[in-house]
């Protein structure tokens, strides 16, 4: 996937400026896809270049004038057409695995304070997942259509999270059972 798809994906649910698309990218899409503010900006000039969104300058009294940005047709065409092209799955790149690996190199004090730190940041961000699931999808078939998609990917998310716990605590124990 690339950037530009994320983008389109955040403003066919609503248009915004590059400011709040940014933030946008700092939460709820930033979950799954992340992106620098710098990043964002540029993608939206070349989105915008393409005829994929279209931007209206909002003039603001004492302020800056503010850019809101909207996805065309031309870019909700190109979106779909994207969405029905088979997506392969994307490739394991993980140090902590690689680490796990060769661990036997190590003591197993350094690997298990490493996992810790996995396992606490994994149990925060399914925190951050379960309070948005409680606060925003408490009736999920009730929820507008788009709002039932964004709830699958959050899905995905806890499933994860809980997953990476789950096999955490499998290699603590297992470490600590282990003789070295």
């Amino acid at each position: 996937m690339a950037l530009a798809h994320a983008i389109l994906a955040a403003l066919v649910e609503a248009p915004c400026s590059g400011y709040d698309l940014a933030k946008r990218f700092d939460g709820s899409v930033g979950f799954f896809w992340s992106a620098s503010h710098q990043q964002i900006y540029r993608e939206l000039s070349k989105l915008e270049d393409q005829g994929w969104i279209s931007c209206e300058t909002i003039v603001q009294a004492g302020r800056p004038d503010k850019k809101l940005y909207s996805v065309t047709d031309l870019g909700e065409q190109q979106l779909k057409e994207w969405i029905a092209q088979p997506g392969e799955p994307t490739p394991v790149k993980d140090d902590l695995l690689v680490k796990i690996f060769a661990g036997y190199v190590a003591s197993k004090e350094t690997i298990l304070t490493e996992l810790e730190q996995h396992q606490k940041a994994h149990l925060e961000k399914l925190s951050t997942y379960e309070n948005l699931e409680q606060h925003y999808f408490q009736n999920p078939q009730e929820l507008p259509e788009p709002q039932q998609f964004q709830y699958l990917t959050l899905l995905n998310g806890i499933s994860y999270e809980r997953h990476w716990l789950a096999w955490c605590d499998r290699v603590i124990q297992s470490l600590n059972q282990t003789k070295k």
